[in-house]
């Protein structure tokens, strides 16, 4: 028995050296490779080329991006790739191998706007990362780092305060994908998108398989894009800064826009904010109209809400936003609230939702209710409505109303909020709204009643 387990442990040693001379073998044929990209014999490059330094590999990726590779290989030596902040560069796909940890190097990323990987004004760029990770050091932007200097500990400094320290971020780019990869513990986004000086949005990005977990301040911020297809992703565990929601789409001016946007079969659970938030404040009457579709998507939480819509103002742009298929489960706060909603401003849709088991503490909200409209000022919206429920369901165990009305007393009557809700819930059905339009066209029953 005794000489079996030796000859594992020789087999796995000698496998492992032989896995260590076809990495060095890899870094010592880079020079002569790097020869061969410069000539136009070879479009790959492999960042080992320009060298692995496992305490700073920042020049190394750096290098081989602005190489103008066509394709760009970030290889598995064994090791995490310590970087500073990374530019990225358009025409290239940057492949990470499976188990690739590229990690921000502690001690940098001071700057309050700097990013792990940042892409401004690229074209046609893909970054490919099934099981690979970009990670931040979350932790040491809160709170600052301390280092072990001997036998005593002493502090290097805090970072300044910022929420923008973000994993990836991109500006005004056109034609970018991002495939597989998992992104964590920023000190702002997991994934920003927004527009540059040049560019005043990004254009046509998919996202597809990619997981956002804890960041900072939000799992990823959408500010001004025209054509966002996100396809099976995961936002989870936000918490730092508000708003902390899994996806925020918050345009900070006028001429920015959200159009073209689809989220499908994405999760959004356990953020401390909404799994989902529109907010629309900064988008006026000359914006262009917003067009959203959220399908098939899951918002779970056990530290915050579902679903919140917000500032949709009588000066906002038209337009649809549409949740279609959703579900929101076992929220701490509500699973919808509908907040400043203007009937001038775009329609918003929810079609076949379901809402279980959300609002579970009392304590949470000031309306403790699953559905939540909320006309909180007339300054911004002096109509409340152009809101369609279209087959949802509502499973609640509560004794208590499926929809809750907050209005200010200069907001009119709720106007044009249609289509029905069914209710599972052993204390019956329940709600709380005014006498008049809304109660006639808003129908709310039992599951399998008239």
């Amino acid at each position: 028995m005794q000489r079996y387990f030796v000859l594992i442990i020789g087999f796995a040693i000698g496998a492992f050296d032989t896995n260590v001379d076809a990495r060095a073998a890899v870094v010592e044929k880079g020079p002569a490779a790097i020869q061969e990209l410069r000539a136009g014999k070879r479009t790959d490059a492999n960042a080992a080329w320009w060298g692995f330094d496992a305490e700073d590999a920042t020049d190394a990726i750096q290098g081989a991006i602005d190489s103008g590779a066509k394709r760009v290989l970030i290889p598995n030596l064994g090791k995490d790739w310590i970087v500073k902040p990374i530019r990225l560069a358009g025409n290239q796909e940057l492949v990470l191998e499976r188990g690739v940890n590229v990690v921000a190097k502690r001690g940098e990323f001071r700057g309050g706007g700097d990013m792990l990987f940042y892409a401004k004004d690229v074209t046609n760029l893909t970054i490919r990362g099934y099981g690979a990770t970009l990670r931040m050091q979350k932790e040491d932007y809160i709170v600052g780092i301390v280092l072990k200097d001997l036998n005593w500990n002493r502090w290097f400094g805090q970072y300044p305060k910022a929420e923008w320290r973000t994993t990836l971020g991109m500006r005004g780019c056109t034609n970018v994908q991002v495939l597989g990869i998992t992104l964590a513990d920023s000190g702002g986004d997991g994934i920003y998108i927004d527009g540059s000086g040049a560019q005043r949005f990004c254009q046509d990005v998919v996202l597809k398989d990619v997981t956002c977990d804890n960041h900072y301040r939000q799992g990823i911020s959408v500010i001004s894009v025209d054509g966002l297809t996100v396809d099976n992703c995961a936002f989870n565990n936000t918490w730092g800064t508000p708003p902390s929601s899994g996806v925020d789409f918050e345009p900070d001016t006028a001429d920015q826009r959200l159009k073209n946007i689809v989220f499908r079969h994405c999760r959004f659970d356990d953020n401390y904010g909404d799994g989902i938030e529109v907010f629309l404040a900064h988008l006026n009457g000359s914006s262009e109209p917003v067009s959203m579709l959220f399908e098939n998507c899951r918002v779970t939480s056990r530290r915050g809400p579902g679903i919140r819509v917000t500032k949709l103002g009588d000066d906002n742009p038209g337009g649809l936003i549409e949740f279609r298929d959703c579900v929101v489960d076992g929220a701490e706060g509500y699973g919808i609230k509908v907040q400043d909603k203007s009937t001038k401003s775009a329609q918003l849709k929810f079609v076949r939702c379901t809402l279980r088991d959300v609002a579970r503490n009392r304590n949470y909200q000031a309306n403790w209710a699953p559905i939540w409209l909320h006309a909180n000022t007339a300054k911004l919206a002096t109509t409340f409505g152009s809101i369609d429920f279209i087959d949802c369901v509502v499973e609640d165990e509560h004794d208590r109303a499926v929809v809750s009305v907050t209005k200010h007393p200069g907001v009119k009557k709720l106007l044009e909020v249609r289509g029905t809700i069914s209710v599972r819930n052993p204390h019956g059905v329940k709600a709380e709204l005014e006498e008049g339009e809304e109660k006639q066209n808003l129908t709310i029953k039992p599951v399998g009643g008239s």
